[in-house]
């Protein structure tokens, strides 16, 4: 069979980045469930961190592994865990003061010809369809960069309850998905926006419209910007192509930042178990 665009997609080497620092003592999961750190809380009954990489692993799509974190300071009391990383391959780093600035380091590390998968360690619900349609997705596109997205309603009726932030276009309400595709070396350089939204997370309007314009935030705000437009802009004002992978997978956009995601993640896994059993049965 002639080899298509899906084929050449599916043989594209990808490599993956997890941030898993610890925010430190006061995060409520690591709090709540008295975890060495936020990364390292299971859920499900196994840890969240190992959850991630057995879906890039399953996924058949990444060839090499890197990690921002767990701390040095946390790593020290898990040898055991040092070691795993070693036998396995993985290419481990401490985490840096900020989410940007560990992804920027790391990222200077990974061959500059490297298409790059950036998640992260709380992406508890993460499987290997989730991250090979994502992956589809992205790498079919003439984009540097790609955000992964979920349609706020679909989260909603998966998980009823459950509160999500969404950024609230004329075409729908998505909430993100904490995935990212770097598909090309130029793209790395949106690091260095993500760094500034971090410095002015206080003045979120100020990164806003610097990014957009004043005359999209406008826009926004009277629910007239489309997804396309709102990416188009991006990637006139950044210097990059961006793109978006719409995924049909709910869970994609669940992170555990708190007890209650940690609590919807948990009902979500002992569900699906429950079908797999009875499948089996």
């Amino acid at each position: 069979m002639a080899d298509g665009p899906h084929s050449a997609v599916a043989t594209t080497p990808v490599d993956a980045l997890i941030l898993a620092a610890d925010r430190g003592p006061d995060d409520a999961v690591t709090a709540f469930t008295g975890a060495p750190c936020k990364a390292l809380a299971p859920v499900g009954g196994i840890v969240m961190l190992d959850r991630v990489l057995a879906a890039l692993q399953q996924s058949q799509r990444i060839e090499s592994l890197y990690l921002a974190g767990p701390s040095r300071q946390v790593m020290a009391t898990q040898p055991a865990r040092m070691a795993q990383f070693a036998r396995a391959g993985y290419h481990w780093f401490d985490s840096a003061e900020s989410p940007s600035a560990s992804a920027t380091r790391v990222l200077k590390r990974i061959p500059a010809d490297r298409a790059v998968l950036l998640t992260t360690a709380d992406h508890a619900l993460l499987n290997a369809r989730i991250v090979a349609d994502f992956l589809d997705g992205a790498l079919a596109q003439p984009v540097d960069v790609v955000v992964g997205l979920v349609r706020l309603p679909d989260v909603q009726a998966r998980f009823p309850g459950m509160r999500r932030t969404a950024t609230r276009l004329a075409d729908g309400p998505f909430c993100g998905c904490n995935l990212f595709a770097f598909t090309t070396h130029e793209g790395r350089q949106l690091a260095r926006f993500w760094r500034r939204v971090e410095r002015e997370r206080k003045k979120p309007w100020r990164v806003i419209s610097g990014a957009l314009g004043w005359r999209a935030v406008v826009r926004y705000l009277l629910g007239r910007l489309t997804l396309d437009q709102a990416l188009g802009r991006l990637s006139r004002r950044l210097g990059v192509r961006v793109g978006a992978v719409i995924l049909e997978h709910p869970e994609a956009a669940v992170d555990v930042d708190k007890p209650d995601d940690w609590r919807f993640a948990e009902a979500f896994l002992r569900e699906r178990e429950q079908i797999e059993t009875a499948h089996v049965c």
